[in-house]
């Protein structure tokens, strides 16, 4: 085995980090100047990225000039476009230059703050940029670190359910034993993303003890106290422990709201409320990112004043799109909107006195294939439902015209 010189790499050289960095900023300048030329979903087959790339990695370096000219060849056909103004299938993780520089300091100062001592400064400004986001919300005092509350940056919302149902689980079993892990039952709507499920699994709880509570259109497909307390005095006269009620604000398929308040006076009554004897249990992993840098930088560069105007021109844009929708007897709005997300379809073909869903389904197929623009679907009663979400940083009002005049062209 041979020898390197102790100067054969050098990883991080103050003399070359403004250029190489520089020749990225460059080439993502030219990404986003230029995003409306790629079609918004990658049109490949499963397996074509794969077969262009070598099976081992490189024995010897290449200059960044040389990575960046393979990822315009090689990577950028590949995407899904997220941040396209023609993305509406989700609502993107929102880019922004702020966003951008408070990434680059977090990977640029690189400190991984497992413990106060770590890093004082990430874990004190974690603790402000925490306050000042639950006050934003609306909060009350007692959900802040200066009210005896607080929290942590997750990585995910799964994350944070597996958190903070883990917390619930052993305060129940210390009080009960372990042997009643078998006895614990979890609540949430048939509208709750799939990370609930998930997280009650990994904590340990029976699937036989996750309760689905249907909801229905009178309600917004938004959970109701009167549905949970159904479920709940069932299962106490089973000799059931209630454990866990997770309430949604703005679920992912139709964008429903449930009953928040009322949920949390009966979850008060069944004595949910949680505490966290120590602050390392509030968070999965041990060691994490400098995430509250970039929260702190996109705050302070936009302001709360910019921040509730990016929100409400997107619900003006989908306030737009609604109302188009409606005025058109092709269509139909299938829930009313909440926030930015649109729900809709063409109205029903009655074949045989059964609903034909197969328009619906054509029409998103092709709308999705021209490239122009890329939208999702959910299925709901057995409807299949077109979702529009408008939430890109780059979606301007022409965008929503384009796209309603997308779909108008492809139903004719």
């Amino acid at each position: 085995m041979g020898s390197l010189s102790p100067d054969a790499l050098s990883a991080l050289d103050p003399e070359t980090f403004a250029e190489e960095s520089n020749s990225v900023l460059e080439f993502l300048s030219g990404y986003y100047r230029d995003i409306d030329e790629y079609p918004v979903m990658a049109k490949l087959q499963p397996g074509s990225i794969r077969k262009l790339l070598p099976e081992t990695a490189p024995e010897s370096g290449v200059p960044m000039d040389r990575i960046l000219d393979d990822v315009r060849r090689d990577i950028l056909p590949g995407l899904t476009h997220w941040q396209s103004p023609q993305f509406f299938a989700y609502f993107p993780a929102n880019a922004s230059t702020a966003g951008f520089a408070g990434e680059m300091l977090s990977a640029g100062l690189n400190v991984v703050p497992f413990v106060w001592a770590a890093s004082p400064v990430a874990t004190e400004l974690e603790q402000v940029v925490v306050d000042w986001m639950a006050a934003l919300l609306g909060l009350p005092e007692r959900f802040q670190f200066r009210g005896g509350g607080g929290g942590v940056l997750h990585g995910s919302t799964c994350e944070a359910v597996v958190c903070t149902m883990a917390a619930a689980r052993d305060r129940a079993l210390r009080k009960l034993g372990h042997a009643a892990i078998l006895d614990l039952v979890v609540y949430a709507s048939d509208q709750t993303h799939a990370t609930f499920q998930k997280g009650a699994s990994i904590v340990g709880i029976p699937p036989a003890n996750f309760r689905v509570l249907r909801t229905s259109p009178e309600a917004g497909y938004g959970l109701t106290a009167a549905a949970v307390r159904a479920a709940v005095e069932d299962d106490v006269a089973r000799g059931l422990v209630p454990l866990y009620l997770c309430a949604t604000v703005g679920t992912t398929g139709l964008g429903a709201i449930d009953r928040v308040r009322e949920l949390g006076q009966l979850a008060r009554r069944h004595g949910t409320n949680l505490d966290y004897k120590d602050y390392k249990d509030r968070q999965i992993a041990l060691s994490r990112r400098f995430r509250a840098i970039k929260l702190w930088v996109v705050l302070r560069r936009y302001g709360a004043a910019g921040m509730r105007a990016h929100i409400r021109r997107h619900v003006w844009m989908a306030r737009w799109f609604e109302k188009a929708v409606a005025a058109d007897e092709r269509f139909e709005v299938v829930v009313p909107r909440s926030f930015s997300l649109v729900c809709f379809r063409l109205r029903p073909t009655i074949v045989g006195g059964e609903v034909v869903e197969a328009p619906n389904r054509e029409l998103l197929a092709a709308v999705n294939a021209s490239g122009r623009a890329f939208m999702t679907h959910f299925v709901v009663d057995g409807k299949f439902v077109i979702r529009l979400a408008v939430g890109g940083p780059m979606t301007q009002m022409r965008h929503v015209r384009d796209a309603w005049e997308l779909l108008k062209d492809t139903a004719n």
